[in-house]
């Protein structure tokens, strides 16, 4: 039996071997431009949490201040400038940043079509299309599929072998508790990188939905005002840096570029992917030709409807948090009642 596992063990370190060695430069330019893409984006999130904590200091003075520094952290400066560099670095071809244990997944995506064009690589595709749009949604796909490819197989191979030494030493409980406890944490973690890929976009989505009522508002508004339909779109883009927003921006700038509106409008609505933002884009479309007139009373209609479906929607997560409000209430209750009925049974105890 000890045999055997350490013969599997093995297989899977050499196999896992065999395919880093078959890493091309191709390889590592894909891995270096979805590590780029990453640190972009942690860039703009560091950039736009040192924007909001200025914003929340700049109402506090002295002694305050002091301590809401202290709060809400230093500057990221120093990191954004780290991140910054090392991105320099692998435009210039420098891959030294870059985690060598997920390249065999780019190999097994590269060379076995059933991976690199499967029904799992088209999912994680239609996700990453939605989180990083249509530019960056392929490298980042294989990504993290080379992610979900790669760790398995090291994590699988270290918790046998762990557990075979164990089980050579006479510790044969600990050892097959190890083996088979890590070799299942090994998966339900690979399992949690697709997991939480699927909320992220979950929490995009929802996020989307409840900017929806002020965005189709601000468009009625300017609209039935007068302003051209582009123009409203471009002010209301701008107003905000939100998830829906930023992805009117999107739309913005493909209109500048002179990309049609039929195609900005139909990425819009693919990157989001909510009924909402559909019905939104698909009313310009089929009211371009019509006026600001027909198309101004359709915004209002439609902020009317999402306003309505907006206080729906706070209602039904009210009640979904008073019913999760209830176990903690039964058990501070039964608390309560413990403590008072106590006393007076060692009251009674005691006659």
């Amino acid at each position: 039996m000890l045999v055997g596992i350490l013969v599997f063990a093995s297989i899977l370190v050499i196999g896992w071997l065999f395919l880093l060695g078959r890493v091309t430069q191709d390889d590592w330019v894909l891995a270096a431009y979805a590590k780029i893409i990453d640190n972009n984006a942690a860039v703009k999130k560091m950039q736009a949490n040192d924007k909001r904590n200025t914003e929340k200091l700049s109402s506090y003075s002295g002694i305050s201040l002091f301590i809401m520094k202290q709060v809400l952290g230093g500057s990221s400066e120093k990191m954004i400038e780290k991140l910054r560099k090392e991105t320099e670095r692998m435009q210039k071809g420098e891959f030294k940043g870059l985690n060598p244990f997920i390249m065999p997944g780019y190999v097994l995506q590269r060379e076995v079509e059933a991976i690199g064009k499967g029904g799992i690589h088209k999912t994680v595709m239609s996700k990453c299309f939605e989180l990083y749009g249509k530019k960056h949604a392929s490298n980042k796909t294989k990504q993290i599929l080379a992610k979900m490819l790669s760790y398995p197989v090291i994590g699988v191979a270290c918790t046998l072998v762990l557990g075979v030494m164990l089980l050579g030493t006479d510790n044969t409980t600990i050892g097959l508790g190890i083996i088979g406890i890590g070799t299942t944490l090994v998966l339900v973690l690979v399992y949690a990188m697709y997991d939480q890929l699927s909320d992220l976009v979950k929490k995009r989505q929802i996020a989307i939905g409840k900017q929806f009522p002020n965005v189709v508002s601000k468009l009625a508004l300017l609209v039935t005002s007068g302003m051209i339909m582009d123009r409203a779109w471009k002010e209301t883009a701008f107003s905000q840096e939100s998830e829906l927003y930023m992805e009117m921006r999107k739309t913005s700038q493909e209109l500048d570029n002179l990309v049609s509106p039929e195609s900005a409008y139909s990425n819009f609505i693919n990157r989001c992917n909510t009924k909402e933002s559909a019905k939104l884009a698909s009313a310009i479309l089929q009211n371009l030709s019509k006026g600001n007139a027909e198309i101004g009373r359709l915004l209002k209609d439609m902020a009317r409807e999402a306003w309505q479906e907006r206080r729906h929607t706070a209602k039904r997560d009210a009640e979904k948090a008073n019913s999760k409000l209830m176990i903690p209430t039964m058990l501070l209750f039964l608390a309560i009642l413990v403590m008072l009925m106590v006393p007076v049974a060692m009251n009674f105890g005691g006659l």
